[in-house]
């Protein structure tokens, strides 16, 4: 029973790793799809649109039924929270990132991505959502980690060196609905356009973060929070494509890449996603789940040299060496952090447990050397029956 007990306690414990890690490969997946669906010319104003229609069809009903008794009733302050998350999420940071992913390469935009980490770390700090002690070993760890893993994106982004070539890469040409960008090779204005809108959508993700876990504490049913965000962003993003998309046909979609992208992103990419973010977000905090993003270029990058037959270059080795680096260090500091907490709250407790065992214990031998029918303590009342001896 004692191994059962500890295998359970720790699957219980690796159950975030897993989750986390799991999402990055869902993000990888959305990445490949999307740029193969908005380079046949799908537009991504509609893409979002269609992507958080799919996300709310598939998370309304399970909230609807799984937390009909647990959800809480909608304040005007969080209507407002999350009037502004669908407005942070799908339609700033989903527009501006789909449209620096079309000027630009799958891997590139994940390696602007990996910012994130740093600064939803630099939001949370402010916040106070995250102290800093430099002191600590495990801070120390913390913010290194988060420097190290900007350096690898960095990295990736500036310095390429040689190609690298893999025993598939003579194999994996073009795909037939694959049009490669040339903007890496030019590093025109598209190319830096691109960057400016990438980090952008970064920006507004790192906040979205921030915001969700705010929102969490007073609406703390995820599934209604989730459909609830999704829902406001599609309305919001079909006000978005009517200024931005004068042309009807636009809207049309078919049995194709298209559908698919939009099916994939909404179910797994926004409405799973959300879910789980803030699940683990509620036990970890949003500075654990934004430090697995840097996995996703990595991932990105193996997929785009099979499937878009992107090249891998000797600097985006090296860059995503640093990344699990950096990454190790952030994850090392939070297991820490979280250790010490663990530690202090059964400290609390077993202090609490003392306390009241030792003025029961008190109370019982001012019972036994003063018995009467009934005696009153302050605090709780206890009452004591004294039975004459025959």
């Amino acid at each position: 029973m004692e191994g059962k007990g500890c295998c359970v306690s720790v699957i219980e414990k690796c159950r975030p790793y897993i989750a986390m890690i799991s999402l990055q490969f869902g993000y990888a997946g959305m990445n490949i799809i999307t740029k193969v669906s908005l380079n046949r010319g799908m537009s991504h104003y509609v893409l979002v649109v269609y992507r958080h229609a799919f996300a709310t069809a598939a998370v309304a009903p399970f909230a609807l039924v799984l937390e009909r008794k647990v959800r809480p009733k909608i304040t005007f302050l969080v209507f407002m929270q999350i009037l502004v998350l669908g407005l942070l999420g799908p339609v700033i940071d989903q527009n501006l990132y789909y449209a620096g992913l079309k000027l630009t390469t799958p891997t590139y935009s994940c390696a602007i991505s990996n910012m994130l980490p740093a600064l939803t770390f630099l939001m949370a700090v402010i916040c106070r959502m995250e102290k800093v002690d430099f002191r600590k070993v495990r801070c120390q760890a913390k913010v290194i980690g988060t420097i190290v893993t900007v350096t690898g994106a960095m990295l990736m982004t500036l310095y390429k060196g040689q190609v690298i070539n893999f025993f598939w890469s003579h194999y994996m040409r073009h795909p037939r609905d694959y049009t490669p960008s040339t903007a890496t090779d030019s590093g025109g204005k598209d190319w830096f356009k691109g960057s400016i809108l990438l980090i952008i959508a970064t920006l507004a993700w790192s906040s979205f973060f921030i915001l969700q876990a705010v929102t969490l504490r007073t609406y703390p049913a995820q599934l209604s929070l989730t459909s609830l965000v999704c829902f406001m962003g599609t309305l919001q993003s079909i006000a978005v494509t009517f200024v931005m998309e004068h042309n009807p046909s636009v809207w049309r979609i078919g049995w194709d890449m298209n559908l698919l992208a939009a099916a994939y992103a909404g179910i797994v990419s926004s409405g799973i996603a959300y879910y789980v973010q803030g699940v683990v977000m509620q036990r970890r905090g949003p500075v654990f789940v934004t430090a697995f993003s840097p996995l996703m270029m990595i991932i990105v990058a193996i997929m785009g040299s099979f499937i878009l037959a992107e090249n891998i270059y000797f600097g985006g080795v090296i860059g995503a060496v640093l990344i699990v680096v950096g990454l190790y260090s952030v994850l090392w500091g939070k297991y820490k952090e979280n250790k010490e907490k663990e530690e202090a709250e059964t400290i609390s407790e077993a202090i609490k447990g003392c306390s009241e065992n030792g003025r029961m214990a008190q109370v019982k031998e001012d019972i036994e050397a003063n018995p009467v029918e009934m005696q009153k303590v302050e605090g709780p009342v206890v009452i004591a029956i004294s039975v004459p001896k025959a």
